[in-house]
């Protein structure tokens, strides 16, 4: 299906000052126009409106009958006759041709040109001869690479670009014969080739190749001149049986046939390459790719046999990339990397458009309304002559080359118009004799002839059309030159005018709420896109006017799809993002419908703004705008409305507005802990104390912590990025604190929220500094060990802990807050922890002036190392601060010691400072293995330490006499 509007596509026109009547004419790069009659060729600088001036004119060696400009290199390609004889020829430099009887050197391709030359090659026009064994029916220029290919009866020939340097200041365009690609039982009649994609076509069928340049993926270039097995024989002797059953009365007709992909190698086409040349290794192409065959059969519904059912138009086009390519000498070229390539051909009254790159599938199919003679596709558009009129449709290139960029472009952020939707005729603009036409740049080139009478080209019988030898390549000799003709510049005028008259013109549509509205805006933003995508034919200034033009385009769409109720109303989010637009200002260009007297929200709206509120925008809507949102979903998701409540950018609702409409749903029926929970948030707001505890109280502990994992936001959200907790996450912290803490271990065992940022969240709620830890924060962490959260490294939550017990008990500063658990109880909950040893309890027990104020983090840090699960290597260094001079920290410090087996210089330790734990801590310890200490280092220590003396002789002696007495009565040591 093809929409018609009445656009206006075409902008000014001038005419071509051309002296005969054209009979080729191409066009190319940003403002060179060839035009060939009779043996001589025309150059023409179109710099701009009404300024098309001649620039040069050389003669050729006979008539032209094909052309092609290759804007890498610089250079012209024609297939000209004489003598019933053809030629390829390429002109060089043709730029520095001052007048037509300039001299002009004429070489033979590959040809060495010396150094003393130089001179005379730089100013002026050199012709190099390509000679071929077999007569030139059609040639190709790379648009990339500049490469020229060469169509032959059954093969195709390439000649790669290359420079010959003659010094470090000079270089002469040059090209070398690299590859012979053989296709058999197929003539083309006309070409098209992109950086290693060929397109052949003859005049029923499409054949599209890939040329590889990795050897080991493929099979190694044939050498032999032509490849005799035939892997399709038996389809090539159907093909020969046809023949044979022509007659002048009796014709076969074969099949049509599409084979994408691999499958199109079992056309019967046979393809053999060749390799002639020696180019560089990343330039030699190794084997062939199949990637499309299409075969079609003429129409014989009226028993009449038409010489114009034929293909036409074949063209390859690349959307790119560009990148600055500097060799060691100068800049060449821009080297430009591949983003999406598409094939287009054309019988007389339908168009196929294929996708080539990647994947290969069709994408449009453009029927057109009166018989075409010929087309040409542009990134933006695709241009039909017809006999009297010239037809501008729209293509799906930008959109396609979105994806290929941009696999992930369909989006809650990003969104590009489908691929598949209908294309639509822009204009038909009347024109009379339309013969030919031709692209480039923002021109279109037109030949038109007021004589009626067409002038055929590649004639054939009837007979010819259905079979593949009798195709011929030749283009038949016209008439005489008649009066009556012109050549015409038609500019399209620039996308940002046409995309301002796409948007006025889909007004007409947008009260009737239809898909033309979309359809047409979807078409003025792919418009844009094209535009910015092909980058090089930008003018300085013109990026930031479509920029602005793109997101003005995205703006439009946004409101179609939050208008309008349609399966595709999501698609609101990702165009409004795209548009720059805040949320307020989408609010406020929204339409507010009333049917039956009842406000009506379309659900593309509510989806846009249920998703902005939950991604933490860094906005805040107005009081005003605030209570319309409450409002909004009110009426279209109830359930929505607690979610909607708790969004940072609802911060300046009232409260009292919210409380009102919270009040609603419970006497709806529809009460939940959320909506508990969100009652109790706007009463705290409200300073209403009493019905925030009445709210409190109404769900056990268990359930309200089920209710901050459904709503996170209830308690932390994000501003500017920073995490900022709320009035009710404050209000918990002095009044429930277990919950607060249970309440974000729940968000943490649920995914809700990281480690780091619960840190964060409490080191901002208590007001510390980094460098302060809260206790409350100490509680999280001893938490998150009890439950033993997956996502936690074991070891880093040790470190965090015991650095913040060690620093306590060495600043002797106390906890700010009560802890939520004593080291009884962690010991019970939790296997981490470890029962503390019963020596450690008499050694600290020695000291009678312990502060009992931070005796809980000694207890935690000691049973900390005394569990399982606790590396003591990873402690040792940040052991120092806690001085071996306090109990305290002794016993830290001989724990630590006693969990590496450092028991020697423990026993000296503990007979130094507290004998009377020397007993305990020696039954404890010095056990199985280690049992040999008591007798080669307990009892010869406390021997030498009676020895001699002091004030501790009478402890030491004390616990000599018991180990003497357990060894006499044979009781076990203790």
């Amino acid at each position: 299906m093809v929409q018609l509007y009445n656009l206006h596509p075409f902008g000014s026109q001038q005419v071509v000052p051309c002296k005969l009547e054209p009979e080729r004419f191409c066009g190319g790069g940003r403002d060179a126009l060839f035009v060939a009659a009779g043996c001589k060729v025309e150059a023409f600088a179109v710099t701009g409106q009404e300024l098309c001036q001649p620039r040069c004119a050389f003669s050729t060696l006979g008539r032209v009958l094909c052309l092609a400009y290759s804007e890498a290199g610089d250079y012209l390609a024609a297939i000209e006759e004489k003598n019933k004889a053809t030629f390829l020829r390429a002109y060089v430099n043709w730029r520095s041709k001052r007048t037509e009887n300039c001299r002009v050197c004429i070489r033979m391709v590959g040809h060495n040109v010396e150094a003393p030359f130089s001179d005379t090659y730089k100013d002026q026009m050199s012709i190099i001869e390509m000679p071929l064994s077999e007569a030139p029916l059609c040639i190709s220029c790379c648009p990339v690479k500049g490469d020229l290919l060469v169509g032959c009866t059954n093969k195709l020939v390439l000649f790669n670009l290359k420079y010959q340097v003659i010094n470090e200041e000079f270089s002469v365009l040059d090209f070398e014969r690299s590859l012979i690609i053989h296709i058999d039982n197929i003539i083309p009649v006309e070409i098209s080739f992109c950086v290693g994609y060929v397109a052949l076509m003859s005049d029923l069928e499409v054949l599209i190749l890939k040329l590889e340049s990795d050897p080991k993926s493929g099979e190694s270039v044939n050498h032999q001149p032509r490849k005799t097995d035939n892997p399709m024989k038996q389809t090539e002797d159907v093909s020969h049986e046809t023949l044979q059953l022509e007659s002048d009365d009796f014709v076969i007709c074969q099949k049509p046939m599409e084979l994408l992909g691999e499958k199109s190698s079992q056309s019967g086409v046979s393809v053999t390459l060749e390799s002639t040349g020696l180019a560089d290794e990343k330039t030699k192409y190794y084997h062939v790719q199949h990637l499309l065959y299409k075969r079609f059969a003429p129409d014989i519904s009226f028993c009449v046999f038409s010489d114009d059912v034929k293909l036409h138009s074949l063209q390859l086009l690349p959307i790119y990339q560009t990148g600055s390519f500097t060799s060691g000498r100068k800049k060449l070229s821009q080297e430009k990397e591949l983003l999406s390539l598409f094939c287009f051909f054309s019988l007389p009254h339908v168009g196929y458009l294929y996708m080539v790159v990647k994947s290969v599938e069709l994408m449009s199919v453009y029927q057109y309304p009166e018989k075409s003679q010929q087309a040409v596709l542009t990134p933006q558009f695709l241009h039909v002559i017809a006999s009297n009129n010239l037809q501008c449709f729209t293509v799906r290139c930008s959109a396609a080359a979105a994806r290929e960029e941009d696999p992930y472009v369909d989006t809650t952020l990003k969104a590009c118009p489908p691929v598949s939707m209908d294309v639509c005729a822009l204009r038909i603009q009347l024109f009379i004799g339309l013969k030919a036409i031709c692209h480039f740049k923002n021109h279109l080139i037109l030949l038109t002839k007021a004589d009626p009478e067409a002038i055929p080209e590649r004639r054939e019988s009837p007979k010819r059309l259905l079979s593949r030898k009798g195709t011929s390549g030749k283009l038949k000799t016209p008439p005489v030159a008649e009066a009556g003709w012109n050549l015409y510049i038609v500019d399209t005028i620039s996308p940002v005018q046409l995309y301002k008259e796409m948007v006025d013109y889909s007004n007409t549509y947008k009260t009737a709420k239809t898909q033309s509205c979309i359809h047409l805006l979807s078409e003025a933003h792919l418009l844009v896109r094209a535009a910015l995508m092909d980058a090089s034919q930008l003018e300085p200034g013109e990026k930031t006017e479509l920029l602005e033009a793109f997101k003005e385009s995205c703006g439009h769409l946004g409101d179609c799809y939050s208008r309008l109720d349609t399966q595709h109303s999501h698609l609101a989010l990702p165009y409004y993002k795209m548009s720059g637009l805040s949320m307020a200002e989408v609010l406020t260009r929204a339409d507010w419908v009333l049917e039956d007297g009842l406000q009506k929200y379309e659900r593309g709206l509510i989806f846009y703004i249920n998703h902005s509120l939950y991604e933490n925008l860094d906005e805040e809507l107005s009081e005003e705008l605030a209570a319309k949102v409450v409002q909004m979903f009110h009426v279209a998701e109830p359930k929505q409305l607690p979610h909607i409540l708790c969004s940072p950018s609802m911060k300046n609702i009232n409260p009292l507005t919210a409380m009102s409409y919270l009040s609603k749903l419970d006497t709806s029926g529809f009460s939940s802990i959320l909506v508990t929970l969100t009652k109790a948030a706007m009463a705290l707001k409200m300073g209403d104390l009493d019905m925030h505890r009445n709210e409190m109280k109404s769900h056990p502990e268990m359930k309200l912590v089920c209710g901050f994992i459904l709503e996170p936001r209830l308690l932390i959200q994000q501003r500017k990025g920073q995490i900022v907790p709320t009035e009710l996450a404050a209000h918990l912290k002095d009044t429930q604190p277990g919950l607060l803490v249970a309440s974000v271990l729940g968000l943490q065992k649920n995914n809700k929220i990281g480690i780091e940022e619960a840190d964060s969240f409490f080191k901002v709620l208590c007001g510390k500094d980094e460098d302060i830890i809260p206790q409350l924060l100490v509680d999280l962490w001893e938490a998150q060990l009890v439950a033993g959260l997956p996502d936690v490294v074991l070891q880093e939550l040790f470190f965090k802990l015991t650095s913040q017990y060690i620093w306590r008990l060495s600043k002797r500063q106390p906890p700010d807050t009560i802890p939520l658990r004593t080291s009884e109880d962690l010991i019970n909950a939790c296997s981490h922890y470890g029962l503390i040893y019963p020596w450690v309890n008499v050694l600290i027990s020695s000291d009678s002036l312990a502060d009992k104020s931070y005796t809980e983090d000694l207890s935690k840090l000691q049973s900390l190392i005394c569990g399982p699960s606790f590396d003591i290597a990873s402690i040792i260094p940040f052991l120092e601060p806690l001085s071996e001079d306090t109990i305290a920290g002794l016993s830290v410090h001989v724990l630590c010691q006693t969990r590496l087996k450092e028991y020697e210089q423990c026993i000296d330790t503990l007979l130094e400072r507290c004998p009377e734990a020397i007993i305990p801590y020696a039954n404890h310890e010095l056990k199985e293995e280690n049992r040999t200490l008591w007798w080669k280092k307990l009892l010869p220590e406390l021997c030498h330490r009676i020895k001699c003396g002091g004030e501790k002789g009478q402890l030491y002696l004390s616990s000599l006499k018991v180990i003497t007495f357990c060894c006499l009565t044979s009781l076990p040591i203790g």
